[in-house]
């Protein structure tokens, strides 16, 4: 049978969904295509990962909108290229149509299908969907990428605002193939199970998006809008959510700005996934103490504000941005530990990791990215707790003991940390 082929991925809806509309558009009998990808799943050692099960959730609910359409979505689990060559003995795929994706896997995935469906003649086609301006759409005069975040936004901002991004709509859903139920696989089919953790709504709250700016700073708010995941595994349009916070607040739109600075950044670097943006602080001689960093990420170091972020982060795969922060620029220059140890850490657990931006904030924590906070800038956890939680209500919720003697001592001096957090970088830069 003839087909065309829309292969889902970090786009997980059915409206103003870039590739999906194209795909629809210009064929008939297009048949919706999800891959639980083998190559990363396998690399999940927590086989209760909240994400997983987040994505399974997603491909249910779309197989139930799409049967409502008398159409439904193949869910396949296995590597992409094998399942591609099964699919071409079972149909006569015309074209493929998918959404770009830009971490280096990804785009080494899409590269060997591409070639693969090019031998037989079939086009893949990539269109533009998680980001408003992808990598080389903003460059300096010269044709280069940005370094430094600020002309980088002031750009973006003055592009975003001469030409707003529209929503791809109609969608032409008398072209899906029209088939009754197709399977989808359970979660133990794939190897994993249910997650006690729960997900956030995908609802952009208008009135914490309104207020972003005054209430983003304190964790015991509820002043963030949480829709991290869905942006990750694109439950949400991105080109729906910069037009809202482009009316509601510019804070919250300068952080999707910082989003897609990273992810530009990744782009042109992929080498900063395991090395610094600036290879002479890949000289810093890290002490990497195991029990040390097994007391950060148990919430165990002695500095509350520091403890209840990893507390929160082990019970609910979030933590607050500006605590985030200071967890990350304490295991780097109050331990001296690896920001890579870290960053892996935060990738295990949080529910919306996304490459570009874990990298990249932990690498600005660290002073080893592009754009970081300069090395002899050391966060003193004390002086951010009193400065956001003054009142210590986040602390006591994260940490019922606090005021006993069942609360470890400080791990490390702060005074005396700070130090030799800068010693340290000093003395490895100017080798």
């Amino acid at each position: 049978k003839k087909v065309s082929i829309f292969w889902f991925r970090r786009d997980l809806r059915l409206e103003d969904n870039h590739g999906l509309f194209q795909a629809l558009n210009e064929n008939e009998n297009v048949l919706p295509l999800f891959i639980f990808d083998k190559n990363i799943l396998d690399k999940l050692d927590n086989k209760a990962d909240a994400r997983v099960e987040f994505i399974h959730n997603q491909i249910t609910q779309l197989h139930q909108e799409l049967a409502r359409k008398e159409a439904s979505i193949l869910v396949n689990y296995g590597d992409p290229e094998s399942i591609f060559k099964e699919l071409l003995s079972e149909y006569s795929i015309q074209a493929v149509y998918t959404n770009r994706d830009y971490e280096p896997y990804a785009t080494n995935r899409d590269e060997n299908v591409a070639r693969m469906l090019n031998e037989q003649n079939i086009q893949l086609h990539r269109y533009k969907d998680q980001m408003i301006f992808e990598p080389g759409e903003i460059l300096n005069g010269s044709g280069e990428f940005y370094k430094v975040f600020t002309p980088f936004s002031k750009v973006w901002l003055s592009k975003f605002n001469s030409s707003k991004p529209e929503e791809f709509k109609p969608m032409h859903w008398k072209n899906l193939m029209q088939t009754s139920a197709l399977e989808v696989p359970s979660m133990k089919e794939i190897g994993f199970e249910k997650s006690e953790i729960s997900i956030p709504s995908k609802t952009a709250d208008e009135e914490i998006i309104s207020h972003y700016n005054q209430t983003r700073d304190f964790p015991a708010l509820n002043g963030t809008s949480r829709l991290g995941i869905h942006l990750r595994f694109g439950t949400i349009s991105i080109r729906k959510l910069a037009l809202k916070a482009s009316e509601l607040n510019a804070t919250y739109l300068n952080e999707l700005i910082w989003r897609e600075f990273y992810m530009m950044i990744l782009a042109y670097n992929p080498q900063v996934v395991d090395q610094a943006f600036k290879p002479a602080y890949d000289r810093i001689p890290w002490r990497n103490n195991e029990e040390e960093f097994a007391d950060w990420c148990e919430g165990k170091t002695g500095y509350p504000i520091v403890d209840a972020g990893m507390r929160e982060l082990n019970a609910t795969g979030y933590m607050h941005n500006r605590v985030r922060m200071v967890v990350a620029s304490f295991l780097t220059k109050h331990l001296l530990i690896d920001w890579r140890w870290g960053e892996t850490y935060f990738a295990e657990k949080l529910l919306d990791y996304e490459l570009a931006s874990n990298n990249g904030g932990w690498q600005w924590a660290a002073g080893t990215g592009t754009d970081a906070q300069p090395y002899f800038r050391v966060f003193n956890p004390t002086s951010q707790q009193e400065k956001f939680d003054k009142n210590w209500k986040y602390i006591k919720k994260w940490i019922p003991e606090i005021n006993s003697d069942k609360y470890p001592k400080p791990i490390v001096d702060h005074k005396f940390a700070r130090q030799r957090a800068i010693d340290t970088y000093k003395s490895a830069l100017n080798q």
